[in-house]
């Protein structure tokens, strides 16, 4: 009798913190529980459980109910929740490094590109160390894919049009295009709608997926691929506090359920953008594909941007030179594996 009292004295006096079986997670997301992304984050949490036996277990709060996008970064960190989606552009000091996949590259495949970002994010030994200094864990990636632009009016079919236009930007994108001329309005995309509708926008950079669930293609009259680069550099961090106290299956577990992020939302987004040009086209909107010249003359638009970057990363003790010289090498790693074999869900 006394060793039974003194078992379940020592199990009650076990820490909190340590990882059990059924642990259970909670995971921070800004967004809505619907949309590509929303479905590649609730495939990662239901493989994550799989691959643990059953072990993780996920409570997932949409929609911003435990922190916005603009806070997730320290409600991660100090444990509000165990694990979320941080959006870089909000961090742009402490993601530095991650912020590298929303360079203006010529980088515009989503599937390539997360390949390449995720296999940077966990083999860089100085990006872990940075990362380990703010308590975060990288876990995997998203991306909102492809920077286009849809017009009302006069259409974009050479850079020389841009020049004049009034246009709504996406980062370094935006500013390479008022470099090019354009005059930027500062507007949200949720907002473009009534801007090219009511002629405050002549045109909005954006994502073919979110030009047609926004109904941008009701008011506009042209959709320009610049096939130039993505806003890629946002993704799953965890706690690392919390990350630690797991076994090492568990870790494992999550991990890998990570790294498939790339492969699950390549395939949806890449189907949810071919539908939304398909539901443009069906609307009359005419499909422009930027020449290759115009598009070389972009990706040397943006440079500034990159070098500009290069030296914030240098300035927090990372070597921006030859992280790009690494992302640039998994780019056309990646690019490789697409054209010889295809993508991982048409094999």
């Amino acid at each position: 009798m006394k060793l039974i009292k003194a078992a379940a004295l020592a199990t009650l006096m076990a820490p909190a913190t340590l990882a059990s079986a059924e642990t259970t997670l909670i995971l921070g997301e800004a967004g809505p529980n619907r949309g590509a992304r929303a479905n590649a984050l609730s495939w990662f949490t239901e493989q994550a459980t799989d691959l643990s036996g059953g072990d993780l277990q996920f409570d997932i709060q949409w929609g911003g109910a435990l922190f916005k996008a603009g806070a997730a970064l320290n409600g991660i960190a100090d444990g509000v929740a165990d694990l979320g989606t941080v959006i870089s552009v909000y961090f742009p000091q402490e993601m530095v490094a991650y912020g590298i996949a929303d360079l203006p590259l010529q980088n515009d495949d989503a599937w390539v590109g997360m390949k390449a970002t995720d296999e940077l994010m966990r083999t860089n030994a100085s990006i872990q160390a940075n990362l380990a200094d703010m308590n975060l864990v990288y876990i995997g990636t998203f991306t909102t894919s492809a920077v286009h632009i849809g017009c009302k009016g006069g259409a974009i079919r050479s850079v020389a049009d841009i020049e004049g236009k009034k246009v709504r930007g996406v980062g370094a994108y935006g500013d390479t295009f008022k470099d090019l001329g354009a005059n930027m309005v500062p507007m949200s995309v949720y907002d473009a709608y009534q801007g090219l509708d009511s002629g405050l926008l002549d045109c909005s950079q954006g994502y073919s997926y979110a030009t047609a669930a926004l109904k941008q293609h009701e008011v506009i009259d042209s959709y320009t691929l610049l096939n130039w680069g993505q806003v890629g550099a946002l993704g799953i961090l965890m706690n690392k506090d919390m990350f630690d106290s797991l076994s090492e299956a568990n870790q494992t577990a999550l991990l890998t359920a990570g790294e498939g992020m790339a492969d699950e939302l390549g395939r949806l987004i890449t189907a949810d953008n071919d539908r939304a040009i398909e539901t443009m086209k069906a609307a009359g909107v005419e499909i422009i594909t930027l020449p290759d010249a115009d598009r070389e003359t972009l990706v040397k638009g943006g440079q500034p941007y990159v070098d500009t970057w290069v030296e914030r990363a240098n300035a927090v003790g990372l070597d921006g030179a030859a992280m790009l010289d690494d992302y640039a090498a998994l780019l056309a790693k990646y690019a490789k594996e697409r054209d010889e074999q295809g993508y991982p869900w048409t094999r």
